[in-house]
């Protein structure tokens, strides 16, 4: 048995702006650095054995503030773990998309990231994470729509299909003969009344 705990990074100015992200390496912001301080404060409370990070800088970020906790932790780099690239999309708000593409622009060749491409290298890493940490407590520190693929193949149940919040916890428990999400999209850490005070100003 192993354990993930998938981490989405935090958020970023697109993210609010409702813009694509893909894979354009969009950096957090200054709300995003705290949202990542605060999963890193409740991580640091648990036991983990090592962390996986996208290289993309949101999530990269994300992870080094969680390992920064973690001291005897080890950060390992992983671009399999990128976010889905969204092609001619990235950088653009639906409202700019239906302005220059047409109301119709997802029947459009936008030049996404095939499905096939994306379960592809996901499955291939998180097989190799299993492999290498067999028993162990894993990080993966990636993306929303990334990570969201990956649990539809991991534990093939629609409930798990809601989009992930900004540095929400899902834990997934690996086995042989059923994989099982002990935790989905926890943001419990963001509900400290401290933190909405600080937000609030």
């Amino acid at each position: 048995m192993t354990i993930i705990g998938f981490v989405r990074h935090g958020v970023t100015a697109w993210n609010k702006e409702g813009r694509a992200q893909g894979s354009t390496d969009v950096p957090l912001d200054e709300e995003g650095i705290e949202m990542a301080k605060r999963v890193a404060d409740r991580l640091a409370n648990e036991k983990w054995d090592i962390i996986y990070t996208s290289h993309l800088k949101r999530a990269s970020k994300t992870a080094e503030i969680i390992a920064e906790k973690m001291p005897s932790v080890e950060l390992v780099e992983d671009p399999r773990l990128r976010e889905v690239s969204g092609g001619m999309v990235e950088g653009t708000t639906e409202a700019e998309r239906i302005e220059k593409w047409g109301v119709d622009w997802r029947q459009l060749d936008m030049g996404f990231e095939t499905q096939e491409a994306i379960i592809s290298r996901g499955l291939e890493s998180i097989d190799e994470i299993r492999r290498k940490h067999l028993g162990k407590r894993v990080l993966v520190v990636s993306h929303g729509s990334f990570i969201k693929r990956m649990l539809n193949e991991l534990i093939t149940d629609p409930v798990y299909e809601t989009s992930l919040d900004n540095t929400s916890l899902t834990i997934v428990e690996l086995t042989d003969d059923k994989n099982v999400c002990q935790l989905f999209n926890c943001t419990a850490h963001l509900s400290l009344e401290t933190f909405h005070k600080k937000n609030s100003l």
